[in-house]
């Protein structure tokens, strides 16, 4: 249909010299007749090369067991999410991350209230002292966080932060071999509203911890100014398992470096009902033994 291969590209395999389609945002992936590796080197060439990358810690093995473990117990999961040929398709995945560095100046004011209590013989006494609070200063910031893949769900790549840093290396396309890899497609100045957002949170969770020794603290005020922002382009390593159930997409991911993982599972209502009115019937005949009785 009309408009239907935007966005593909066609790849040739250097090993069987097999076609593969591939997303135009797709770095690296593996050929479906051959099974070698192919690592689209124009995708990270100039501006598109990243600066660091992160390799993954973890192999599929101990990916699968983590989803293992992440569905043990979960009576009413669907069968589908037990299938070893679903738990099969989970891909380690280097996704493009944003890591900005930048300085923020705060000027924040607070209403605080500290409250005292006391009695004689006839009264009990309160008194309440209010204070106006001021806080300024400066904070700086490196490396936030920010995916550059709007196929990513942020939400998902939030909850399995953090990477270690430590273990930034140099990006070579060495370590793309045998993962999928995606450049980015969403730039700096499309990520910069994320990232200041952040920044802004945590500048004022730590003005906010300097505030002590009163009942209550409200923020009456507040004036953050972002400045001096730069960022570098890396990969980040993540296995990820999606699965399509009654229209909706669940997704599993975990961070390839640490096992810090999240999911959202569904669960099987049939099979839900039915182990209810198990329960109910067991119940209803344990209660007419009793009336006999």
């Amino acid at each position: 249909q009309e408009g239907e291969t935007d966005g593909m590209n066609v790849y040739t395999c250097q090993s069987c010299g097999g076609e593969i389609i591939a997303d135009e945002n797709t770095g690296a992936s593996n050929c479906p007749y051959c099974g070698n590796p192919v690592i689209m080197t124009e995708k990270f060439k100039g501006a598109l090369r990243p600066d660091l990358v992160i390799p993954f810690k973890l192999d599929k093995k101990a990916a699968k067991e983590a989803y293992y473990r992440h569905i043990k117990g979960r009576t009413f999961l669907p069968k589908a999410f037990r299938r070893e040929n679903h738990i099969d398709e989970i891909k380690g995945l280097y996704v493009p991350f944003w890591l900005f560095n930048c300085e923020a100046e705060a000027d924040i004011t607070y209403k605080a209230n500290r409250t005292h209590f006391w009695s004689d013989a006839n009264y009990n006494y309160t008194k309440t002292d209010h204070y106006m609070l001021k806080r300024k200063g400066k904070l700086a910031f490196e490396k936030i966080p920010v995916d550059a893949s709007s196929k990513m769900d942020d939400k998902y790549m939030d909850s399995i932060e953090p990477f270690d840093y430590n273990q930034l290396e140099e990006f070579s396309e060495k370590y793309l071999t045998g993962y999928y890899a995606d450049k980015y497609d969403v730039d700096i100045k499309a990520s910069e509203p994320r990232a200041n957002e952040r920044v802004k949170r945590s500048t004022e969770d730590k003005f906010r911890s300097s505030v002590k020794g009163y009942e209550s603290v409200i923020a009456d005020s507040s004036r953050i100014n972002v400045k001096n922002g730069k960022a570098e382009y890396v990969m980040f390593p993540v296995w990820i398992l999606n699965k399509k159930y009654k229209d909706k997409i669940y997704t599993f991911a975990m961070n390839g470096q640490t096992g810090k993982l999240v999911g959202e599972l569904p669960i099987d209502k049939c099979k839900a009902r039915k182990y209810l009115f198990g329960i109910t019937a067991v119940i209803f005949i344990i209660l007419q033994i009793f009336v006999w009785i």
